[in-house]
This record gives structure tokens, C-alpha cells and sequence, in this order.
């Protein structure tokens, strides 16, 4: 599949690249895309979640009443969960969510979502660029004079720049990740991906192994 690499101002650059089949044009795998995703939202949950349980509450050991006579129910401890501040029943506890899946597995999913995305025509490749300072106008400009949509746009770059990072911190619908930390999560929630031209290259090179 070849694509033209576009300027920042929307031109055409006069440059094409081809996105490899075999990472950009393979038959989706819808089943590994959603293990991928389940995964990485349940890796996101700190679950630290907790409530006390009777055993844990500070109150008198006290018995509240006699055993029979009372004309109610017997009591032994305002500990109990009937009581306001007493223990909770069942309540949440610290647990771990996070699990492990398949190297290939995750590439397989990686792939499948690059795939959906080449299918969709939703690929925009844009020459490398710079920003001397954070100017989320001058981003928004870009975004806009490249056609990528004002619905979710991720621009993915092959290094950190700090700059073009935070210029997109104030726009919901921009985000702005490097090629190391892109994922099918990621790459699913977006409507529109703009690869910096070399990013399509380390893709391939790294989901073909």
C-alpha cells in the first residue's frame, strides 16, 4: 500500500512510502485485538480499592444487651454490619489485575488494528517536523490543514518531543505518543493515525519479527 507523505501545511510532499502488507494489509484478527485491549485496560487498575471488615473496626467488644429478654434480636458487637460504622460484608479488597499475554499474541493484535486502520483510509503520513516551543494553535493548525478530522487524532513520533507533547495536552482530541509505546488500545481508540514518515519503517521492522 503506498501513501504520499504530506507537509505541515497539508501539501503533498512530492514523497510516497509503502506500508508493508504484512503489518499493514493482513486479515484483522478481531479476538486477539479485544484479548490486547482487555488486557491493557485491566493492566491500567491500581485496585486499591478497600473497606473494613468487622475484624478490622475500632469499636468496644462490649456486649449491647442482655442475651434474652431484650424483646429483639440478640446482639454482641457494634461491629456488626447492621450498625452504622460497623464492618462492611463482602467489601472490596486490594487485588491485582494485572495479566500476561503472548509476545506473538500482542504483535498479532498490533497488526490486526494497523490493518483495520490501512483499511479504512485512516493512515495520514506526514514529513518530520518541530516546534520551537509548546503552541497548541500551531498544532491544532496542523491538524486541521492535514485533514486528520477534529474527532480523535493520534499522531505518533519516532522520539520524544517534548514540545509537540505538551501542545496537545489541552486538546481532547489530539493525543501524542512515540513509537515505543504505541499499542492496539491506542491505535483502536483513534479515528485518525498520523505516522511520522520512519515511524511506518520501525513498525514493520518490529511486528515482522
Amino acid at each position: 500500500m503506498k501513501l504520499s507523505v504530506l507537509k505541515i501545511d497539508g501539501t503533498n510532499s512530492g514523497k510516497e512510502v509503502v506500508l508493508e502488507d504484512s503489518v499493514f494489509a493482513i486479515q484483522p484478527n478481531d479476538h486477539a485485538i479485544y484479548l490486547d485491549v482487555v488486557q491493557y485496560l485491566a493492566n491500567q487498575r491500581h485496585g486499591n480499592a478497600k473497606t473494613k471488615d468487622r475484624s478490622e473496626n475500632a469499636h468496644s467488644t462490649k456486649k449491647l444487651g442482655r442475651q434474652k429478654g431484650g424483646g429483639g434480636a440478640r446482639h454482641g458487637s457494634l461491629k456488626s454490619n447492621i450498625f452504622v460504622g460497623g464492618g462492611r460484608v463482602f467489601g472490596p479488597q486490594p487485588r491485582f489485575y494485572h495479566h500476561k499475554l503472548n509476545k506473538k499474541l500482542k504483535a498479532l493484535a498490533r497488526k490486526s488494528a494497523l490493518s483495520y486502520k490501512a483499511q479504512e483510509d485512516a493512515i495520514i503520513v506526514l514529513e518530520p517536523f518541530t516546534m520551537d516551543a509548546p503552541k497548541t494553535k500551531e498544532l491544532l493548525k496542523i491538524t486541521s490543514a492535514i485533514k486528520a478530522g477534529d474527532r480523535k487524532v493520534l499522531y505518533v513520533l519516532p522520539a520524544n518531543s517534548q514540545n509537540i507533547f505538551l501542545s496537545s495536552r489541552n486538546l481532547p482530541q489530539v493525543d501524542v505518543i512515540t513509537v515505543d509505546e504505541i499499542n492496539t488500545y491506542a491505535i483502536m481508540n483513534a479515528n485518525k493515525l498520523v505516522l511520522i514518515d520512519g515511524v511506518q519503517d520501525v513498525l514493520a521492522e518490529r511486528n515482522m519479527r
